[in-house]
């Protein structure tokens, strides 16, 4: 388009990223990494409260969905236990405490194992149309998990002292081990975004690999103390982190303490791995939804 004298022209330039120029230059990317991160806290906030206007607007029931499932989890095992349909070991507790803290710390896992997915799933056209922070759909997807982890926690902790349960100083630490739940389930899911983005089996694979772990993991029943399955809850990485948040509600020994903070560690490690394979594949990911 022809311009008049006079007229300002400030030439725009285009810069294209690939992962071969980033990784040449790793401290610049870092850099960029974290500017970014800081750029995107006011956008990720916007986008949670939207997104979560928008899905308890046209619901009944509004946040009691938050905790629906892990209650209807509860309901069924305490039935089956006390009809005598399933034996349970001793748990230390009043069994739909063990039940209902167990499903809970777990229902706030498995959202931050889908959260990434279902993120970058639900911002296609933003991706697509606007250059802004990728950031920020995580950071908002965090945001969400962390206000249901919270509002779930609200309604737990009057149902544990209900049934006489009495925590102690550690419910304080309550945060520590939410945070380290949701840290080790958003570096999975994180890890999976860029074959989740590729293939939708991913997303229908996760909730089904969720329930088999759940029976994997001391949360509806005890952890065995011999045989195979006690094989596997002492390899199961999430073991220690059921158990330890469990332990700070009610008020019970830790068990696997060193075991948590390793885990905690190691999943804190693995979110950075995933942010950076976030970062380089983003751009392949999101020409791949434009075509």
């Amino acid at each position: 388009m022809a311009r008049g004298k006079g007229m300002d022209h400030e030439e725009l330039g285009t810069v294209v990223y690939t992962p071969d120029s980033l990784l040449r230059r790793p401290a610049k990317l870092f850099a960029t990494m974290a500017a970014d991160l800081v750029r995107a806290r006011g956008l990720a906030y916007s986008l949670a409260a939207r997104d979560l206007k928008a899905q308890y607007r046209s619901s009944l029931l509004g946040y009691l969905w938050a905790f629906i499932t892990p209650l209807m989890t509860t309901l069924v095992w305490v039935f089956m236990s006390s009809t005598g349909v399933i034996r349970i070991a001793d748990t230390g507790m009043p069994y739909p405490v063990f039940v209902f803290t167990g499903t809970m710390l777990w229902q706030v896992l498995v959202e931050a194992v889908s959260m990434p997915q279902q993120q970058v799933s639900g911002a296609q056209s933003m991706l697509v149309k606007l250059n802004f922070p990728r950031e920020s759909i995580l950071l908002a997807g965090l945001l969400k998990v962390g206000l249901n982890a919270a509002i779930r926690m609200a309604v737990l902790i009057p149902v544990v002292l209900f049934f006489g349960v009495l925590p102690d100083a550690r419910l304080l630490l309550l945060p520590l081990a939410l945070a380290a739940l949701i840290v080790v389930g958003s570096a999975v899911g994180l890890l999976l975004v860029p074959i989740g983005s590729l293939y939708a089996d991913i997303g229908r694979v996760i909730p089904m690999a969720m329930q088999v772990l759940m029976y994997l993991t001391p949360v509806v029943y005890a952890m065995p103390q011999e045989g195979l399955l006690a094989t596997f809850f002492r390899l199961n990485p999430l073991t220690p982190l059921v158990l330890t948040g469990r332990a700070w509600l009610t008020g019970s020994p830790t068990p696997m303490p060193e075991h948590f903070l390793l885990v905690a560690a190691a999943g804190l490690a693995l979110l950075l791995v995933g942010w950076l394979l976030f970062r380089l594949a983003i751009a392949v990911l999101v020409e791949r939804m434009g075509s």
